[in-house]
């Protein structure tokens, strides 16, 4: 609960990614913003809507220190995994495979170029600051383990296509 010159109504606090966060009403934001900046001076602050989904209000250099944290991580995550000898590399993967367990479903080979494929999109999201691109590299080696774990359908894609079963190049689609 929050004590300010004017009250605001009442608040609580919520533990998100390890960080308090102060929650208010849209009602709260309209009736006294400045009470509301005041709450983000000091923290997070989630804006309830009854329409839509909440808002968090937050001070750009807390975002921005957030932002930079992540892109160094990222940096030293790459590096490290780069100039690592190979018993560590497979230490790495080992570790990966602790949190995303389909990773046993991978051969080795597969294993290696996760953890290399995982370290790229990991830097690659914290520099655009666009995580979809680490959610969408998961998703896909998550498939690929899902292909390896099916051995009926592992050999079947790995079959070369027959001659006759091959209707020649897809042509581009158009307009409707």
């Amino acid at each position: 609960m929050s004590t300010l010159a004017s009250p605001l109504a009442e608040t609580s606090e919520k533990v998100q990614n390890s960080v308090m966060a102060t929650e208010v009403q849209w009602s709260e934001l309209q009736r006294d913003p400045k009470s509301v900046a005041a709450l983000a001076d000091n923290g997070d602050v989630r804006v309830r809507r009854r329409d839509g989904a909440a808002l968090l209000l937050t001070r750009v250099d807390r975002a921005s220190a957030a932002a930079d944290g992540a892109v160094h991580a990222a940096r030293a995550l790459r590096n490290l995994l780069v100039h690592l000898p190979r018993e560590a590399r497979e230490a790495a993967a080992r570790s990966l495979a602790d949190e995303f367990p389909w990773v046993d479903a991978l051969p080795e080979s597969d294993r290696h170029q996760f953890v290399a494929d995982f370290a790229r999109a990991f830097h690659a999201s914290a520099e655009l600051g666009q995580w979809s691109l680490l959610d969408q590299t998961i998703r896909e080696w998550r498939g690929t383990a899902a292909v390896h774990a099916d051995r009926e359908l592992a050999a079947s894609l790995a079959e070369p296509i027959d001659a006759a079963d091959d209707f020649g190049p897809v042509p581009r689609p158009t307009e409707v």
